[in-house]
């Protein structure tokens, strides 16, 4: 079955199912599949859930070598706490970064490029052989978001189309704070300090009271993306 028909079919079939259903149909059945977790603010949740169905599932870990300290540390002990095996991280080459970043200074005049350098192009290449991948965005984050179905076709440029999953697409943020307390699981360290949402270190601010939660996401630019979920705007 074409990947348009099957992912209909597939959003049909989950409509009323819960997430974990989504994600151990995705881990399952959807062939070499993998998870990409940025160890933000609440990947915490769809972590583990992973884990409950394979702790030995990979999951993709974007460096960009200008993340935030308490994300690194909070990747270290989620990995553990939850048992997570198959963590990978992964990042630009040096040599790739010394020919168009050498100075780590390309985020202050051009972000979608310095995205594409740190995240898209490094993830790409490390989906290259995967049937399909689980991602944690939610409609209610906004922007391109909105209207997300739980399953969809991935066509990255010069390659196959694949899955992408989406198992908490219809979650809002009490669903997300439900589920960290009913399982009792770590938060990441800078939400209690206003990053409801956590990226890069010189493209994340703290979000004001009645501010959206990726407000603080390259503040003041229209930019809403990395690239690496709708690619950088043309």
């Amino acid at each position: 079955m074409p990947l348009d028909g099957r992912t209909q079919t597939l959003n049909r079939l989950f409509k009323d199912r819960d997430a974990q259903d989504v994600v151990e149909h995705a881990l399952k059945m959807l062939g070499d599949a993998a998870m990409v977790s940025s160890f933000g603010a609440e990947s915490i949740v769809l972590l583990h859930m992973a884990a409950q169905v394979d702790r030995a599932v990979p999951v993709l870990f974007i460096d960009t070598e200008m993340l935030f300290p308490e994300t690194l540390d909070y990747q270290a002990r989620v990995a553990e706490t939850l048992g997570l095996t198959g963590v990978k991280t992964i990042s630009a080459k040096r040599n790739v970064l010394f020919e168009r970043d050498n100075e780590n200074l390309l985020h202050l005049h051009d972000t979608d490029a310095c995205c594409a350098l740190r995240k898209t192009e490094p993830l790409e290449a490390a989906l290259k052989d995967v049937d399909a991948w689980i991602s944690g965005r939610k409609r209610f984050q906004g922007g391109q978001r909105a209207a997300l179905e739980m399953f969809e076709v991935d066509r990255p440029l010069g390659r196959l189309p694949r899955i992408k999953v989406n198992p908490l697409a219809h979650w809002d943020s009490s669903d997300l704070n439900d589920y960290i307390e009913t399982h009792n699981l770590p938060r990441h360290p800078l939400v209690a300090k206003g990053f409801p949402s956590v990226g890069c270190t010189p493209c994340t601010t703290r979000v004001a009271s009645g501010e959206t939660a990726r407000a603080g996401r390259w503040r003041d630019q229209t930019k809403t993306e990395c690239g690496i979920h709708f690619g950088a705007p043309q």
